[in-house]
């Protein structure tokens, strides 16, 4: 199975949601493969489908002074932080090809990022019963959040390698108060290489789907985004 992979920098969240919705049409038609964009937010505030805004505990008009933009969408959890150093992934993929199984799938995530913290930095990571995401200790590491429509998924995961952690202080975390969050950066005591581990993550995460990726660059994306390809 072919996987397409477009490593963009920063993007605004608008911009990013405009393309993943564009993408996700394209693929519930068939008109183009399984893509995965890996990119990086401005300070951002996600709400999901099980939101409480009580886990925004900044006041929001302090948020906007800071420029932290708030968007309410259709992915599953409830309140998610983005921002530079985080390593944010949209796989836009038909789960008919990976066991049509969207526990499934959230568990081959988490495996993907079990796998690279070992293989890669012998960091041991886990899983938590109670919560989606990877763990180091009782700290996560990466945040998983998805939406899935006719079988295509959209939204994806959020891996911490230089992450501001105090931003985190403006919420709590996916409603989660007795946990804490970490990053590569933290964990190994200085920041980390992003497009290294962007690369590590495309190796990763096509072990665990068993896919085969191919990278593509931005013109090649707003080629795809504009129709010109096909499946």
């Amino acid at each position: 199975m072919k996987l397409l992979v477009a490593i963009l920098g920063e993007v605004d969240y608008q911009e990013s949601l405009n393309m993943q919705e564009k993408l996700l049409q394209l693929r519930q038609q068939n008109k183009v493969p399984d893509i995965m964009l890996l990119l990086q937010h401005p300070p951002t505030l996600t709400l999901g489908t099980r939101e409480n805004r009580c886990n925004i505990i900044t006041p929001e008009a302090e948020l906007q002074r800071q420029g932290v933009k708030i968007f309410k969408i259709n992915r599953g959890g409830d309140v998610t932080y983005h921002g530079p150093g985080q390593i944010v992934g949209y796989p836009i993929m038909n789960l008919n090809g990976y066991g049509k199984s969207v526990r499934g799938y959230i568990h081959n995530i988490e495996e993907t990022f079990i796998q690279l913290l070992k293989a890669e930095y012998d960091i041991t990571a886990s899983r938590e019963d109670r919560y989606h995401g990877v763990w180091v200790g009782d700290e996560k590491i990466t945040a998983i959040g998805c939406a899935v429509k006719r079988w295509v998924t959209m939204h994806g995961f959020a891996f911490n390698v230089n992450t501001n952690l105090n931003h985190f202080k403006w919420i709590n975390p996916c409603g989660i108060t007795d946990k804490g969050v970490t990053s590569l950066q933290k964990i190994l005591g200085q920041p980390q290489d992003i497009q290294k581990v962007n690369h590590q993550v495309v190796s990763h995460f096509s072990r665990v789907f068993h896919c085969e990726p191919e990278i593509i660059n931005q013109q090649q994306l707003h080629q795809i985004i504009g129709g010109q390809a096909n499946a």
